[in-house]
């Protein structure tokens, strides 16, 4: 959205006013190249106009790059689709999201490491142990899961996103599953149960190895009592009719940061206005104000720890034998094997979701543009024409 200065708001702008040190160092990293990002402290390819009637120069600012910036991502989200829909298969797919009680939230944030680990385990595990029971599939499917640790309000809220195939391999034979109940490859409610099993059991066994860290005199046996006696969150369906749908959903969930510049309306007078979607109240958009800093202080709690896989593979889709698994699948369905991976080119990708070249000049339009030189953070300004 735009302020009455006429000025975007972004998640960058709001950084830079009110964000000032955080506590830990790989966070402090991130926020940084966030506030730093496209501006001229990161560098700049420099171009110049050759037509001789415009002759203006362009400074194209160096993106941060980070995997929480809601200004990257978008080619590198677009990479990751393509080479996920030449995996698809003409069967049906299957949307499963696994939720975290908020009960744990002070124990994640704590073990970040660990327990988003054991989130995805135990998730990928419970579809796995339903999907080698004879009496739902008697195969291995594959399962695609990201992990999101944020709701609409900017909370801590951890939950994978699951992409499960409809059907899967046993030795060199495809098989589909027996029965769709409830408008989902396997009976919700028994999913639930076991999910909260394998995630307790990880967790209590976490804690006598002495893995995680718990605040003194904290009773976590209590707890985990407590939680055995809880209903917990899951939500599952079919996303789709057909296969190539199921690309809306993976780029959907993928490459999503905790909160995108779209949804910010307005910073002034030391509130940040954004509009949410309450799952609560029939999925209406209603609007949240946060003080600048209250907003910084939830969107630092979803920085992920240093290195940490947000995007895992299970089952046949693995990612140790990947290729030659499904070229056996492919063969056991008689279709044709998939396409081999093609690097397309960053100007392609751009040409192709904005209509622009990159050589296009923003003041005569016209396909004019050259660089003339670059520079780099910390280093000296490089020509690379003479451009007199």
């Amino acid at each position: 959205m735009v302020t009455a200065t006429g000025n975007p708001v972004t998640v960058q702008q709001i950084l830079q006013q009110y964000h000032q040190t955080s506590f830990h160092p790989h966070v402090q990293r991130v926020m940084t190249q966030l506030k730093k990002c496209r501006t001229s402290e990161l560098g700049f390819h420099l171009y110049k106009c050759t037509d001789n009637n415009c002759a203006q120069y362009k400074y194209q600012y160096h993106g941060c790059r980070n995997r929480h910036c809601p200004q990257c991502g978008g080619f590198k989200k677009d990479e990751w689709v393509e080479d996920r829909r030449r995996e698809l298969l003409p069967i049906g797919y299957f949307h499963a999201v696994f939720t975290l009680p908020h009960e744990l939230n002070s124990i994640i944030l704590g073990n970040r490491q660990q327990l988003f680990k054991l989130l995805f385990d135990a998730s990928a595990q419970t579809l796995l142990d339903f999907g080698n029971d004879e009496h739902h599939l008697g195969a291995i499917p594959g399962i695609i899961s990201v992990l999101h640790t944020w709701g609409q309000d900017m909370c801590f809220h951890p939950h994978v996103h699951c992409i499960v195939s409809g059907g899967g391999m046993q030795g060199m034979r495809w098989k589909y599953p027996k029965r769709i109940k409830d408008n989902f490859l396997f009976p919700v409610n028994a999913l639930r149960i076991v999910f909260r099993a394998k995630f307790l059991q990880g967790l209590n066994s976490l804690q006598e190895n002495k893995q995680i860290q718990l605040p003194q005199g904290y009773h976590l046996k209590q707890l985990i009592n407590n939680l055995y006696k809880k209903k917990w969150n899951l939500y599952a369906k079919a996303p789709c009719a057909g296969p190539q749908q199921v690309i809306e959903y993976l780029g959907r969930y993928t490459n999503k940061v905790a909160i995108s510049n779209y949804r910010i309306i307005d910073n002034q007078n030391g509130n940040v206005l954004f509009n949410y979607k309450d799952y609560a109240d029939g999925n209406k958009t209603k609007l949240m104000m946060l003080k600048g800093h209250e907003f910084v202080r939830r969107f630092e709690q979803h920085i992920l720890p240093m290195r940490f896989t947000k995007i895992r593979s299970y089952g046949y889709l693995s990612n140790r034998g990947r290729t030659r698994r499904m070229e056996k699948i492919t063969l056991a369905m008689h279709i044709p094997s998939h396409p081999q991976k093609v690097k397309t080119p960053w100007t392609v990708r751009l040409f192709e979701k904005s209509g622009i070249k990159h050589t296009t000049c923003p003041h005569c339009k016209k396909e004019s543009l050259e660089l003339i030189a670059i520079k780099y953070p910390g280093t000296t300004f490089r020509k690379i024409i003479d451009d007199s």
